[in-house]
């Protein structure tokens, strides 16, 4: 992200900085959120700490709630992650099991954590706790709330609790950061709210791999997480279908699907299996050791094995079966993970949930993406590493990946933005990370805009972004009237008192939004859709006083873009601009990816412009 640890900041009010996580709770005696150094909480905190039996809150970890469960203590490591990526202290050496062997800090070392235990293991994470768990952290005082939990799929806004919960902390000036989801595919996205920052994730330019060695020498690079070093040179190695019980088909044994391995047949011996999830049987019957292939399994996506193993490519996966056929005595080796360079980081994760919205069509996300893949964070030691109970294994950190891990990344980013700016509004904090994230490599992301929002975050230029889109919370209440809401569901929903006359609806389209997105309707193969789509927009000057920007638009023959004023001057800071964007062509494919970026020579503010039919 370009966020070394000598970036300037503002510590005093960085310490002054509560991150509300609302989660799986949290490992209070994690070096992560020790308090040495860490002086009294801040005046405003009027929190509390009620984690539960034997657990305590210091100076840096100020509070704790727990809802559904008689303890904000994380036996699930969910929570704990989070917030560390966040917020976390200066770790110096953390690794997992010495893979990934480094320091660990969050964005903001500096500043305070309250964690809010929303979610009962194997159970999930209930509406009526995560509500309650945003109007306690509104009430105790946070400055921003991070949240990686949510719809596995988008739903109504009045019937999500986050879209709920996070109007509520709107209205208290309090942003908050949800991630995107892990659905992967086109359309998927479910986090909607315009008033919430939408996190998707990226892989980072570090990732691992773990080699197998065959007997007769070839080497193979797979992917796993696996610490463990076997002990020896190579190992008896055996496909699922031999060392299975009758009552499996070839299918099922070739797999390795659960009950089908036989104890007695695979002790001391690595086994072969078709899907990689069949590390899980593997581990269960007592193997030495599995091989999988990325059947089901997502390429860019690093697993913790519980036994050793390794992923395989389905080229090398055929390898490896070719060599077992036609060797009388087939031997294996797993070597221990190592690290490696992605080059072609950063990228969106293939999890990563995408647009369009299906809720709100002409309102883009996510917003943003950011790390997700591979990152090293605290831990619970209660947790199993690998998310197999049977599992017994204890880490203070681990190696997880999801849009989970890139919504703290972005929360803390976004604190840190707060502390340097403890005036700006939630609406100018968001702003202000989206118009300065850089636009991806298309030709890695093809799903564009739908796939990274405004692009991969960066936190120092966001510092100071010259001009930011701010958004008050009547905006949101015409563009929800413009979406046809009830009146009474706006009152009883999200507590506010309207009346959505025909004067106080707004298009989406029209809410200054730092993006801007039209859904022109369905396409027909044959034809081409002449169209012309006009966005109106305010900005507010918050980088030099006297300054002049001009705009610049993408070019392509598809579609002509008009700004007017092309320049916008201010005197003082703090002015308003109004300006109207206009966008015109013929469409003839799925989507029109474009961008307008306002300059003064010194702050480019940019925003994606996306045409798109159903």
């Amino acid at each position: 992200m370009g966020f070394p640890e000598n970036v300037k900041r503002n510590p005093t009010v960085e310490s002054d900085t509560i991150i509300g996580a609302i989660d799986t709770g949290i490992w209070p005696e994690s070096e992560s959120f020790n308090d040495k150094g860490f002086g009294p909480p801040p005046k405003k905190w009027e929190g509390v700490c009620k984690g539960g039996f034997n657990f305590t809150c210091n100076n840096k970890l100020i509070g704790a709630r727990s809802y559904g469960s008689d303890s904000a203590r994380d036996t699930q490591g969910h929570g704990t992650h989070t917030a560390s990526t966040a917020a976390g202290n200066i770790v110096i050496g953390a690794s997992f099991n010495g893979i990934a062997k480094g320091t660990a800090r969050g964005a903001v070392p500096s500043s305070r954590i309250a964690a809010y235990n929303v979610c009962i293991p194997n159970q999930g994470c209930s509406s009526k706790d995560i509500l309650a768990g945003f109007d306690d952290a509104i009430a105790d005082g946070v400055d921003l709330i991070t949240i990686s939990i949510g719809q596995t799929s988008a739903v109504a806004l009045d019937n999500d609790a986050v879209a709920i919960g996070s109007f509520h902390a709107l209205q208290k000036g309090i942003l908050v950061i949800q991630s995107a989801g892990n659905e992967g595919f086109r359309g998927s996205v479910a986090s909607v709210a315009p008033w919430i920052l939408t996190a998707g994730a990226s892989i980072t330019d570090r990732g691992f791999v773990t080699k197998v060695v065959l007997g007769n020498g070839s080497v193979l690079t797979g992917k796993s997480v696996n610490p463990f070093k076997l002990n020896g040179t190579t190992f008896p190695l055996v496909y699922g279908k031999e060392v299975s019980a009758k009552q499996c088909d070839e299918e099922a044994a070739k797999e390795c699907i659960e009950g089908c391995l036989q104890d007695n047949l695979v002790k001391g011996r690595i086994v072969l299996c078709d899907d990689f999830v069949g590390r899980r049987e593997a581990f269960r019957a007592g193997a030495l050791g599995s091989i999988g292939t990325y059947e089901d399994v997502k390429a860019d996506v690093t697993f913790i094995v519980p036994l050793p193993g390794s992923a395989l490519t389905k080229h090398d996966f055929s390898v490896v079966q070719s060599y077992i056929n036609s060797t009388k005595a087939p031997k294996i080796d797993i070597l221990t993970s190592e690290p490696i360079r992605n080059l072609d980081a950063p990228r969106v994760a293939s999890f990563s949930s995408k647009g369009p919205n299906s809720i709100i069509p002409n309102i883009l996300k996510p917003d943003v993406v950011a790390p997700g893949v591979d990152i090293l964070a605290a831990f619970s030691p209660k947790a199993p590493p690998s998310t197999i109970p049977s599992d017994k294994r204890s880490v203070s950190y681990s190696i997880l990946s999801g849009t989970s891990m890139a919504c703290p990344h972005v929360a803390g980013a976004a604190a840190y933005i707060k502390s340097l700016h403890p005036d700006w509004s939630p609406s100018a904090i968001k702003s202000a990370l989206m118009t300065t994230a850089w636009r991806m490599n298309v030709e890695h992301n093809p799903d564009a805009d739908f796939a990274y929002g405004s692009g991969h975050i960066d936190p120092v230029k966001a510092a100071d972004p010259g001009l930011v889109y701010e958004t008050v919370q009547d905006d949101y209440v015409k563009m929800l009237c413009g979406l046809g809401s009830n009146t009474t569901t706006i009152r009883n929903i999200f507590g506010v008192n309207v009346n959505c006359s025909e004067g106080f609806k707004i298009n989406p389209k029209d809410l200054n939004y730092p993006s801007m997105t039209v859904n022109i309707g369905s396409f027909e193969s044959n034809k081409s859709i002449p169209f012309s789509e006009k966005f109106a927009r305010t900005v507010t000057n918050v980088g030099r006083a006297n300054s002049t920007y001009k705009a610049k638009t993408s070019i392509s023959s598809d579609y002509s873009i008009n700004v007017n004023p092309s320049i916008l001057t201010f005197g003082e800071l703090n002015e308003k601009k109004t300006f109207e964007v206009t966008i015109s062509g013929k469409f003839t494919g799925k989507m029109i990816s474009a961008a307008l970026e306002w300059s003064d020579g010194v702050h480019n503010v940019r925003s994606p412009i996306v045409v798109y039919i159903d």
